[in-house]
């Protein structure tokens, strides 16, 4: 359930800053930035990908602007892993995870 979110991890001129460009927007026009997990106060899809991110760890700041995710990384090898967790943010079930079943269950009138 859900869908994969396509990502493209691009460079920057600062070793320790990438962007990720989606195919979707997260934002629509407005900006969000984010400092520490701290900041991140709801469930938006901006809130969702912050949070995500500074979980996986090696991340010192998130702003998201439409489909760009420009991370500051605390660490050199803070990148790896990321694009995954963007890529896997509306992903539900994972392998292992029972999925619902559509059967409604029998009402007390029956």
């Amino acid at each position: 359930m859900g869908q994969p979110v396509t990502v493209i991890e691009k460079a920057s001129p600062y070793p320790d800053v990438v962007r990720f460009e989606t195919n979707r927007a997260l934002t629509g026009m407005g900006h969000e930035s984010y400092r520490s997990l701290d900041d991140v106060k709801a469930n938006r899809p901006p809130d969702l990908i912050a949070r995500a991110l500074f979980e996986h760890g090696g991340v010192a700041a998130v702003h998201v602007n439409a489909n760009v995710i420009t991370v500051h990384l605390s660490r050199a090898d803070g990148a790896e892993g990321l694009k995954q967790v963007i890529e896997d943010i509306y992903i539900y079930y994972r392998e292992g995870v029972e999925v619902p079943s559509l059967e409604a269950p029998a009402s007390d009138a029956e």
